[in-house]
């Protein structure tokens, strides 16, 4: 048995209580903030010594001295004249520590005087109340760290069932850009969920967007990992490689040539596929690119009308249309609108079915401009290739990079994926039974002031509702006090990197000792601070580096590819399906053909994915006969009249 460090003191004016005790150790001590401590009882309560289990949250060092005059003047003002004293001043060390837990529970009393020993991994277990769900044969648990202090090295877990559902779910993870590892955090995390999720709770799988730089963009390929690292991996049972499982997805440029990803790069296509939706896709989400404040009541209406009665409908002259219309896509709605008005102003009408002039001009207006202001994403052509919706692979992570676009498209990607991850949930049909939605720039998307935006409320839906369906938001900002305070409160588990010290003085953190306080804000890279429903006090850990490459390397050695000629482009977006395709095989396919149709035909091919590429390619294809003039029969040649003919000219 381990020697003890400290005694537990109480004192008239720093008294224990139930949550709170005193005690003081050696000046050698190898206690710290943060380190956890476990009380052995020296009175039996009902027949068993009461053991406490508390973590240090502040320290303080003493000595017998009334006043610092007293030691300026015992050694005469000069501080060199300390090694002359005839005696050297007593110091003790003295700490306070909250309560994690008390054995027994009942009945609750002030922690009791006793010996103060240092928490080994087994009472680091018991103390976070973890014994509860590492069980044999229930085993719930979800490495998310090594607690250290003091020689002992004990792997902390989170409950899968408080941390994915069905109990409180969601995660969140504040800290400084650039140095609090919050991505890298949520990499290591999902790597240890995809390993230690216990199989009999069902399959699962992640959907994370890259909001900002290629932070997300090479999770299948293979990082720098120190030996520090590895024995962490070792020890938490983790392998350390990258994500098995990977499908990146991008819409297009608005020229439509190259997919618009920090993942374009030739030798990376493998698994990117290009993100292209038409009108069914986006009228149902119209409401997120469309200004509120411009499309009032009765636009709304007609827009509701043109879902429910235009689109997928046979439109038949009517009087007023003068032809029959089938509308499947932006272009055949624009053709629409255009008969309609025309219509209208040869009969002088005012009005078609209850809906005004003005009305329709204005909502054709903002629906044509969709497919502008979306270019790359939304296509004039109705084309659709989205997230494989209803056969998502377990274990497996799909990354929607939105990095590059413009905040209308980011907001329409946002709302139609996790809106449509939501019914297929519903309906259990999504091909996975748990799914995590990582977001970062949390400050971004669900601020907690200003418009309530369309993307907001989906995110406050999530947080919710979503655990009794299986989605569980992870997010990710710096700021969490400028997070709706609706989504901070549902995130079950909630982890701390390095923090600002102006973050740090808002009043969310005001349940924080100032010694907490100031080692959240000089946290290392590779440590966190861990809020879980089990632990009743918040607890640092430090975890591996993700065994993926980082952004920055991987921009480096993957750059992204310079804008390319047509056949350049539908080569490199080809080959993945077929590596015998060559570029002069494109180029002859391609040669009587415009960008445009050649594009068309690459992105079929691509939706498709037919094991016969270069066949299916060149299929798109209208066959084009070269103009030649028409063969005639010559006519039979005129004799020529003789030399003495008088009338020859």
């Amino acid at each position: 048995m381990s020697e003890a460090l400290g005694r537990v003191v109480a004192t008239e004016r720093k008294p224990n209580t139930p949550h709170e005790f005193h005690f003081w150790t050696a000046i050698d001590s190898p206690v710290g903030i943060g380190t956890i401590v476990r009380v052995d009882g020296a009175q039996p309560i009902d027949g068993q010594i009461p053991h406490i289990y508390g973590i240090v949250v502040e320290g303080f060092s003493y000595t017998d001295l009334q006043s610092p005059m007293h030691d300026v003047l015992g050694h005469d003002g000069s501080p060199s004249a300390a090694s002359f004293a005839a005696t050297e001043r007593a110091e003790i060390r003295l700490y306070t520590a909250a309560v994690l837990r008390q054995i027994p529970e009942e009945p609750l009393q002030p922690v009791p005087m006793g010996k103060v020993f240092l928490a080994e991994e087994q009472d680091v277990q018991v103390a976070l109340r973890m014994d509860g769900y590492l069980r044999e044969g229930a085993n719930t648990g979800i490495p998310v760290g090594v607690y250290r202090a003091g020689g002992t090295d004990a792997v902390i877990y989170l409950d899968a069932d408080f941390l994915l559902g069905p109990e409180a779910a969601h995660l969140n993870i504040t800290g400084m850009s650039g140095l609090a590892t919050k991505t890298s955090a949520v990499e290591w995390l999902l790597s240890s969920m995809f390993t230690h999720f216990p199989h009999e709770k069902g399959s699962i799988a992640a959907v994370a967007f890259n909001v900002k730089g290629p932070d997300l963009c090479y999770l299948d390929k293979p990082g720098r990992v120190e030996d520090t690292d590895e024995k962490l991996y070792e020890k938490m049972g983790v392998e350390p490689k990258p994500f098995s499982q990977v499908q990146y997805f991008a819409p297009y440029t608005a020229k439509g040539i190259s997919l618009n990803t920090f993942r374009n790069n030739e030798a990376l296509l493998d698994n990117v596929k290009p993100l292209t939706w038409g009108l069914r896709e986006v009228l149902q989400f119209a409401e997120v690119l469309l200004n509120k404040d411009d499309i009032d009541a009765k636009a709304d209406a007609l827009i509701d009308f043109i879902k429910e009665n235009v689109v997928d409908r046979e439109m038949i002259p009517d009087g007023v249309l003068s032809k029959k219309h089938r509308v499947q896509s932006f272009a055949d709605l624009d053709g629409w609108f255009r008969d309609l008005l025309q219509g209208m102003e040869k009969k002088d009408g005012e009005s078609w079915r209850t809906h005004h002039v003005a009305t329709i001009r204005k909502v054709r207006n903002r629906l044509s401009n969709i497919s502008t202001r979306c270019a790359g994403l939304v296509t004039d052509t109705g084309a659709v290739s989205d997230l494989p919706f209803g056969s998502f692979a377990d274990r497996a992570v799909y990354v929607v990079d939105v990095a590059n676009l413009e905040e209308d498209a980011q907001d329409l990607i946002f709302a139609r994926i996790v809106s449509k991850l939501r019914e297929h949930l519903e309906r259990r049909d999504l091909g996975v039974k748990h799914l995590v939605v990582f977001v970062d720039e949390l400050n971004k998307y669900a601020p907690g002031d200003g418009a309530d935006t369309y993307v907001r409320k989906m995110l406050l839906d999530i947080a919710e509702r979503g655990r009794y369906l299986g989605l569980v938001l992870f997010s990710a900002q710096q700021f969490r006090s400028q997070v709706h305070r609706r989504v901070i409160g549902n995130s079950g588990t909630a982890l701390f990197g390095r923090m600002d010290a102006d973050e740090l003085s808002t009043p969310g953190y005001a349940v924080l000792s100032p010694a907490t306080k100031t080692k959240l804000a000089t946290l290392e890279k590779g440590q966190l601070m861990i809020r879980h429903p089990h632990f009743t006090q918040p607890i640092f850990v430090r975890f591996p580096r993700p065994a993926v490459m980082q952004g920055r390397e991987g921009a480096e050695k993957y750059p992204q590819a310079a804008d390319v000629a047509v056949d350049v482009a539908v080569l490199r977006s080809l080959r993945p399906l077929d590596p015998s395709i060559t570029l002069p095989w494109v180029q002859e396919i391609t040669a009587l053909y415009t960008d445009d149709e050649v594009i068309k035909a690459r992105n079929a091919t691509l939706i498709a994915r037919p094991e016969n590429a270069k066949a299916y390619f060149a299929s798109q294809f209208k066959r084009i006969v070269s103009a030649q003039s028409p063969v005639r029969p010559m006519a039979a040649s005129i004799k020529s009249a003789p030399d003495d003919d008088p009338y020859g000219f």
